[in-house]
């Protein structure tokens, strides 16, 4: 297994070998967004990227919304698109020495891009992580991809493996309305903090 520290995470951004960045804000995250009405909840999007979701959310009136990733070039990205995006609000972190909490936890391509061998720690640490009643909503992959480098595939049934102990699945189905190249390859999870 390949070392996905922050050298090679910073390299894929360097070499614009960043398959995952959509571009824009996923549509089924985007639809997530469009129906949330408290905009003071306290968000979270770990390993965020390019974070076109931070962008929209930001935009759209929720103001404490902060994003973690391994490196610092994909945050630089951020705040060079969103001047007014709060510095102090882009985490150059591993996820796993975060210890602030949140109300909402986006999941988008994160979770393949870990190690596998860190997915039990994953669940363990958003639970740690959400606040009381705290949600972790976001998509999941749902297709046999990678062994050797992210992002890594996966299933519903090795996810409940997860997740079960530390979550109660409020929504974990095919999602509809994936971006084109992701058809049929995703789920959209909506788990809450048991």
């Amino acid at each position: 297994m390949m070392n996905l520290d922050n050298q090679f995470w910073s390299n894929k951004y360097k070499t614009n070998k960043i398959g995952w960045d959509l571009g824009e804000v996923s549509p089924p995250l985007k639809a997530y967004f469009d129906q949330l009405e408290n905009k003071k909840i306290k968000i979270l999007i770990p390993g965020g990227g390019n974070s076109y979701e931070a962008e929209y959310l930001f935009d759209n009136g929720f103001k404490n919304v902060f994003v973690a990733d391994l490196s610092e070039a994909p945050l630089k990205n951020l705040q060079n698109r969103v001047p007014n995006f709060p510095s102090s609000q882009l985490i150059n972190a591993n996820f796993f020495d975060l210890e602030e909490t949140f109300d909402l936890v986006i999941e988008q391509t994160f979770f393949c891009a870990i190690n596998p061998e860190l997915r039990l720690k994953y669940a363990s640490k958003m639970h740690s992580i959400l606040k009381e009643n705290g949600k972790l909503v976001g998509l999941l992959f749902d297709a046999v991809l990678n062994e050797d480098h992210p992002p890594f595939g996966g299933n519903k049934e090795e996810y409940l493996n997860y997740f079960d102990p530390h979550f109660t699945m409020d929504v974990f189905t095919k999602c509809y309305n994936s971006f084109h190249n992701r058809q049929e390859m995703e789920l959209f999870v909506k788990f809450i903090k048991n």
